[in-house]
């Protein structure tokens, strides 16, 4: 997590203060609840949380106790004996660590969970705007990096958009498969505190009860969180991908916005170069990258190690912060993005009508002609305009074989690109709805 990849409100879930108000929020909600059932005096809950409330936890002597402890919540909860007094005697009674460490952590992954909800609906809107925009704009459909068939570039758009609209579904998924609580005290048998108590928590957090924990909240919970976060970046890298074929100098049918003083080389003046789509490409890298520990920290031992611990304090914020910076770059991109149509139709009729192949093969099968014969009277032509030996439309009429199945104007009926897409009004209202 570094600041030139990372955005305030994000990078604050993460920040230690925030970290020690949530748990301060997780033992005085279990005070409270512990209170109303006559465990803890009802004077030393309020107590506790009058004191603790808007008391400002001083994370340089949080740091400075856990030097001598060697225990992070032991340093937190002694510091909180120091602002609260004798009734901070009463906090994390039958708590374990693991309670306050991993309900701590899926708050902050919720809260998490929500920005990036947030940032992928931005996109949607960004997504959705250009593909209307589009929508009709002839643009050829490449498949191995080699032109096949025309589509539209609002078709491209709509693709994407049918992409992020399920990485927010999967999204808010994995934010309630992360979205749980656990209180359950030393192994999870709740021999020390009451579940509760644990209920009580959850509700005050906006969490759910775990249905069943160790000593910590099973594992497999945050591997799909992450998981999901890995996927999420993967389609970021496939639409980035997308934009830097596009900016490539030979076909240049779209490109990122080039702003007034912006330099693309220190060494060639005249470079404009797809910077924010490949650091994109990068990002997304990083992002999976942090999906394999998560489910390494499935296998925990019994009930319970800390083996997780590391990697989930480095992975949940660097994840998290990685994709909400990511997501709102390529939100921004799409934005601008500066399109060309003049260059797609450029690119469109650059093999001399060849992207028709396909029709002309289907009218001379309907025609009569063999499937074998009429795919060889087709490549054999179409193999000549490859090579520069002439113009599609010209050999096939001037073919005896395919004259003999087609008249000229039965050919040149082939060649209307409109009919390409006569089923895009379908494709926007499966993808956008009534629009």
């Amino acid at each position: 997590m570094i600041p030139r990849y990372s955005r305030p409100e994000m990078v604050a879930i993460w920040s230690p203060e925030t970290r020690f108000r949530i748990w301060f929020e997780i033992e005085a909600h279990a005070a409270d609840a512990m209170a109303k059932l006559g465990i803890v005096p009802k004077a030393a809950a309020k107590k506790i949380w009058a004191k603790g409330k808007n008391a400002t936890f001083d994370v340089a002597r949080i740091d400075e106790i856990e030097r001598v402890t060697k225990h992070d919540v032991i340093a937190f909860l002694t510091h909180l004996a120091e602002i609260v007094g004798p009734e901070a005697r009463f906090v994390h009674s039958g708590m374990t660590s693991s309670d306050v460490l991993d309900t701590c952590l899926n708050v902050q992954l919720t809260r998490a969970a929500d920005i990036l909800i947030a940032d992928v609906d931005k996109l949607l809107a960004a997504l959705k705007r250009r593909a209307f925009e589009y929508k009709k704009t002839p643009t050829v459909g490449r498949s191995h990096g080699i032109h096949a068939e025309p589509t539209t570039f609002g078709v491209k758009l709509a693709i994407a958009y049918a992409e992020f609209a399920r990485a927010r579904e999967r999204l808010v998924a994995a934010r309630k498969e992360v979205a749980t609580c656990a209180i359950s005290g030393a192994v999870g048998t709740f021999a020390q505190v009451d579940p509760r108590v644990e209920a009580h928590v959850a509700k005050a957090m906006g969490l759910a009860v775990e249905t069943v924990s160790t000593q910590v909240i099973p594992r497999d919970r945050h591997a799909m969180f992450f998981a999901t976060l890995g996927v999420v970046a993967s389609s970021i890298e496939r639409l980035a991908t997308e934009i830097r074929h596009l900016q490539r100098t030979e076909v240049l049918e779209a490109e990122e916005f080039f702003s007034e003083g912006q330099k693309g080389s220190s060494a060639m003046p005249h470079k404009r170069n797809p910077v924010l789509s490949e650091n994109l490409t990068g990002l997304a890298r990083m992002v999976r990258a942090y999906v394999v520990p998560a489910m390494e920290n499935v296998a925990l031992w019994h009930e319970r190690d800390i083996s997780h611990s590391s990697v989930e304090r480095m992975i949940g914020p660097d994840a998290t912060v990685t994709l909400d910076f990511a997501l709102n770059r390529l939100a921004g991109v799409i934005d601008k993005l500066v399109v060309y149509p003049g260059n797609m139709q450029k690119n469109l009729d650059r093999l001399g009508g060849l992207v028709h192949s396909q029709r002309v093969l289907i009218a001379l099968t309907q025609a009569g002609m063999s499937r074998e014969d009429a795919y060889k009277a087709v490549q054999t032509h179409a193999m000549q305009v490859w090579q520069g030996k002439g113009d599609f439309l010209t050999l096939l009429k001037a073919d005896p074989k395919v004259r003999a199945k087609l008249k000229p104007a039965e050919i040149e009926k082939n060649f209307d690109l409109g009919y390409h897409f006569k089923h895009v009004d379908t494709i926007f209202k499966r993808v956008f709805g009534k629009a």
